[in-house]
């Protein structure tokens, strides 16, 4: 099943890559859309929804992350190895919501279950194609990312996945890409996936604090974050799963420091480190990876073409840069068969990161310890 997957992936990317898109299409029934395939068609009116009454205007925002993050916990509970361990990309996050985000790898997905759980009840598409569906177009908000691709047709979980599916903030290197392997994910994988932490934010590791971003440009798909993760750490990061930050404001995750210096994973992270091409490109074939795992993907529809296209970044928001008073002397370099790569340092005084600020639609009945986590009627 994951070397199928992979194969499918690999090629779906191909005929993108070659204009694909632009074969014939059939006209869907409300008169105004078409798609490639027509079983695509029922995507459209849940995409108006998404973005009309989910992100809105909110862009690349909390919404759009807790969409993102949602996608790989539900992705991750599979195993090529156990099939005890969950079937994938099956929205049995959801579906068993009071079961799973009881467990402590899923504390704050509860946001995300009240963000999507009232359209997942209005929407005619399984949850495990809703949860990939948002998350696909959340990612269209955020400047720098890769045309994302997407699969319809995923058949929903029937059952639970088990606690310790997830990897946590403070498990080891070691521990996290041996979990990830066990799910048809390699290292490579594993670091192009953490290229979704350049838009993203911590809301539970400090209990005094939500939304703390991982980088210094939340709101930009961008190499900034791989850069960062490699800065010394010079503020006391005293929560579990936290590691000392190089900048005010901003989180590091325990977890994201391990694996940038790991000897599996240290060069293919600074390799993405200025190289915005190659982290996108790296992340649009393992987001599409992981967002099918357990599934067969043999029998999923290609509907790449109803997802909207991303906004770019521009050649100043592409550049990744020290923050201001840091330079090539800050940088804890771990790989050392290759140059570090010469950039600037941004101008001006030592800043704090502001807060990401947190969507009131991820408020709702859903609590963290998975309690009413129910869908609403229709």
């Amino acid at each position: 099943m994951a070397f199928t997957a992979l194969f499918v992936s690999l090629a779906l990317l191909g005929n993108i890559a070659n204009g694909a898109s632009t074969a014939r299409r059939a006209t869907c029934p409300d008169g105004k859309n078409s798609a490639k395939n027509v079983e695509c068609c029922a995507l459209f009116p849940v995409l108006e929804d998404i973005q009309t009454n989910m992100f809105g205007d909110s862009g690349c925002a909390d919404a759009a992350h807790a969409a993102l993050r949602v996608a790989f916990h539900d992705s991750i509970g599979f195993s090529t190895t156990d099939a005890n361990k969950g079937t994938g990309a099956d929205g049995s996050i959801f579906i068993f919501g009071e079961t799973e985000l009881h467990y402590e790898a899923n504390l704050g997905i509860a946001d995300a279950f009240n963000l999507e759980a009232p359209f997942i009840a209005r929407n005619n598409i399984s949850v495990a194609d809703f949860i990939q569906f948002a998350a696909t177009i959340s990612l269209t908000k955020c400047p720098g990312v890769a045309q994302p691709p997407f699969l319809f047709g995923r058949v929903d979980a029937t059952a639970p996945a088990p606690e310790g599916t997830v990897p946590e903030p403070f498990q080891s290197a070691a521990d996290i890409l041996a979990r990830m392997a066990d799910a048809g994910l390699s290292p490579a994988d594993t670091v192009a996936l953490l290229a979704s932490h350049s838009i993203a934010g911590a809301d539970d590791i400090d209990p005094d604090a939500s939304g703390v971003p991982f980088d210094s440009t939340p709101s930009l798909f961008d190499t900034q974050f791989f850069l960062e993760i490699l800065l010394n750490g010079t503020i006391p990061g005293p929560n579990q799963g936290q590691a000392s930050s190089p900048i005010r404001g901003e989180l590091r995750l325990q977890s994201d420091f391990v694996i940038a210096h790991d000897d599996a994973t240290a060069c293919i992270w600074q390799g993405l480190v200025n190289n915005q091409q190659a982290m996108a490109q790296a992340f649009q074939q393992s987001f599409l990876k992981m967002g099918i795992l357990g599934q067969d993907a043999t029998k999923l529809v290609d509907c790449s073409d109803v997802i909207p296209a991303p906004p770019a970044l521009t050649p100043i928001q592409a550049q990744a840069f020290f923050p201001p008073q840091l330079n090539i002397n800050d940088v804890q370099q771990s790989c050392q068969s290759a140059t570090f790569p010469n950039l600037p340092t941004a101008p001006g005084a030592v800043v704090s990161v502001p807060s990401i600020v947190q969507d009131p639609l991820t408020d709702g009945l859903c609590q963290d310890d998975g309690t009413d986590c129910v869908f609403p009627s229709a």
